[in-house]
């Protein structure tokens, strides 16, 4: 690590001139640059760490912040999922009792239909003993004239 100006710096001869001018120390100057490099690298190093423990605390923190905000979404989502299991359960229940009510009603209408054709059949029946009762009316009426002739 010697420069070439410091090897001419030693091979000169000191004179009385030189020494008034006060000249720094070649040697002095050079462990204060190495000091200064040295330094450098260490305020460095220690910056590149902090940094590094920064960015590393960052990162922890966003996935906390992360993590929170998933926590609170699939809360939501849940919840939602919860609801839709339920609202399908009742749609469920709903359609069994319409298909229960829906026999049922088909049953009623059987029923009605089979007494609207009772009724109606007793209705020809009423008629057809009323057509007999007058036929028979007639033919005893017309038995009696013969035979009171």
């Amino acid at each position: 690590m010697y420069s070439p100006q410091r090897s001419l710096a030693r091979g000169r001869s000191v004179s009385s001139s030189d020494t008034e001018r006060s000249i720094p120390d070649p040697r002095g100057l050079e462990a204060s640059l190495l000091q200064f490099i040295h330094d450098h690298n260490h305020t460095s190093l220690l910056l590149r760490q902090q940094t590094e423990g920064a960015k590393k605390e960052a990162i922890r923190k966003a996935l906390r912040v992360s993590d929170l905000l998933v926590e609170a979404v699939n809360g939501e989502v849940q919840e939602s999922y919860i609801n839709e299991k339920r609202i399908e359960s009742e749609i469920r229940a709903l359609a069994t009792t319409i298909t229960r009510f829906m026999k049922q009603t088909d049953q009623w209408l059987a029923s009605t239909h089979a007494l609207n054709t009772a009724v109606k059949e007793i209705g020809d029946f009423e008629n057809w003993m009323k057509t007999m009762e007058f036929d028979c009316k007639s033919i005893t009426a017309a038995i009696h004239n013969i035979h009171q002739e």
